[in-house]
């Protein structure tokens, strides 16, 4: 899967991914968060989602890396008319940022990003990053995230299901896989499993019988 895909998909606004809405679990867990005062906040492969906006009025300091520019420009515009900021955009052969004291919005390629433009990272708020990337992709995806934020933990988000019946995205990831991934770096917390099947009737068109979240709090080894 290569990035016209996934950019296509936003010039067709084909994004029956992007959520208007808070995500649910983001409102169940948010105590576990550290508190606000600033903390910084990754949330990579970001789409447009207005968690961010709830992590901005919640007082923390949010980096959303996306591939889409339309994506981070309806976001950016999103966030300027909600808190009346005007962000500064700047725009290279590597993609856009949208910046402002307490967000900012990178364009481009999630691997290209360095953790010199980043900065400390506390948590890393993963809900439909790892998902959205193919298994040959997502061992270099986590290495990179783990080289962006060495010292943050992790709220991650996946599903899994019958990929014989549907392939992604999103895709399928097993608790296995997630162990495989973080286990000898990080300590895994369980905090959820769901069946989302009766929730989710795109899914169930597509032949499946179950469509399982799983939510999951991961700390650094130190």
């Amino acid at each position: 899967m290569n990035q016209d895909f996934w950019l296509e998909r936003w010039h067709k606004m084909e994004i029956g991914f992007h959520l208007p809405e808070v995500n649910a679990v983001l409102l169940k867990y948010a105590d576990r968060f550290p508190e606000p005062d600033k903390q910084h906040v990754l949330v990579p492969l970001c789409g447009k989602t207005v968690d961010i906006i709830w992590l901005l009025e919640r007082g923390y300091r949010v980096t959303g890396i996306e591939l889409s520019g339309i994506a981070l420009r309806e976001l950016a515009e999103q966030i300027e008319t909600v808190f009346g900021w005007s962000l500064d955009f700047t725009e290279s052969d590597q993609g856009a940022i949208w910046m402002h004291e307490n967000v900012t919005l990178i364009q481009g390629d999630f691997f290209a990003v360095t953790p010199e433009q980043l900065g400390e990272v506390a948590l890393v708020y993963d809900r439909a990053a790892l998902v959205a990337l193919p298994e040959s992709m997502r061992v270099d995806y986590v290495q990179h995230l783990k080289s962006l934020s060495p010292d943050a933990e992790q709220f991650l988000v996946t599903l899994d299901y019958d990929q014989q019946r549907m392939d992604g995205p999103p895709f399928a990831l097993s608790d296995s896989e997630v162990l495989a991934h973080y286990q000898n770096s990080h300590t895994i917390d369980s905090m959820e499993e769901r069946e989302l099947i009766d929730q989710e009737p795109r899914f169930k068109e597509r032949g499946l019988e179950s469509f399982i979240q799983r939510c999951y709090w991961l700390t650094p080894k130190r």
